[in-house]
């Protein structure tokens, strides 16, 4: 497993790292699954206060119980939940981001939180109220750094010109280049980590029947897959294929990939064994599908 350091942090994170939203509801399973990721060496786990109503945290919580140490634990808020249960609302503002660490810090059983990330973000957001409060956890060491979790090229614009985050969650396939096109030269240039989602575009590049993908047609996502498939060839998966290509862009730190099944787990231990594309490959692969643009927020 190779690392590397979370933009300008101290944090040195597994290049495939381990998104846990869509974990089981069985909790001697799920720790399985955990240990073993830590064993073969993924060790930045990615969750948040939101995921199954704050049940998501909690197993994090209970299956690192004692090992702290040997973990990077990321989670997110900005998402409040009704008291009535019936959904949430977006609430960025500085006292509910105080009042929401304390519960995930009890949920997660640790003292401090590696990364906390604001799971959204508007150009209408108190943005320097929600900056004032990062900062604020970080003096107090209840949070070792900070990110956002945004795909809108405006909101990130903002914080990298008025905020000291670490780093930018966003999503970013083969299928869904608009990052190439606006944001990862600009958190490249100034030295913010960026954690890829979605790599697999929900399956598309690897296992699923194609279908209509954001402003893809079904005929382009099947062109896409192919490309994949012939770049695989025999001695790689298409799912080594579709996530070396967003590892290997030099912007990107890590690529968090969901993981809920053994089967998962090892494609995504293999991913990080796989050999980087080179470039012709590469170039096969962008031939294969436009590159399309953020038309909104930008």
């Amino acid at each position: 497993m190779k690392y590397k350091k979370l933009g300008k942090s101290e944090l040195e994170v597994s290049e495939v790292s381990f998104g846990c939203m869509s974990l089981r509801e069985d909790q001697v399973a799920n720790a399985a699954l955990l240990h073993q990721a830590l064993d073969e060496g993924i060790n930045l786990f990615d969750t948040a206060d939101l995921y199954q109503q704050g049940e998501n945290e909690k197993t994090l919580g209970k299956t690192f119980s004692g090992m702290r140490d040997k973990v990077i634990l990321a989670t997110k808020v900005g998402n409040h939940m009704r008291p009535d249960g019936s959904g949430w609302d977006w609430n960025p503002t500085k006292a509910y981001i105080l009042q929401a660490v304390e519960e995930s810090l009890k949920r997660l059983q640790t003292d401090y939180i590696d990364l906390y990330q604001l799971h959204g973000g508007t150009i209408e957001d108190p943005i320097d109220e929600t900056i004032e409060a990062f900062e604020l956890l970080k003096q107090q060491g209840k949070i070792r750094v900070y990110g956002i979790s945004s795909i809108r090229p405006n909101v990130i614009r903002e914080y990298v010109k008025r905020s000291h985050i670490a780093s930018v969650m966003m999503q970013y396939s083969l299928l869904d280049r608009r990052p190439e096109e606006s944001c990862l030269d600009l958190l490249q240039e100034n030295n913010i980590g960026v954690l890829a989602r979605g790599s697999y575009a929900q399956g598309l590049l690897v296992n699923k029947p194609a279908k209509k993908y954001l402003t893809l047609s079904e005929e382009e996502v099947k062109k896409a897959a192919d490309a994949v498939k012939r770049v695989a060839g025999n001695s790689r998966s298409a799912a080594e294929v579709a996530a070396r290509y967003v590892i290997d862009n030099p912007a990107i730190t890590s690529a968090v990939l969901g993981i809920r099944t053994d089967e998962q787990l090892q494609d995504a231990l293999q991913v990080s064994e796989a050999s980087p594309l080179d470039n012709e490959e590469k170039q096969a692969l962008q031939q294969a599908v436009k590159l399309i643009k953020y038309e909104q927020h930008r």
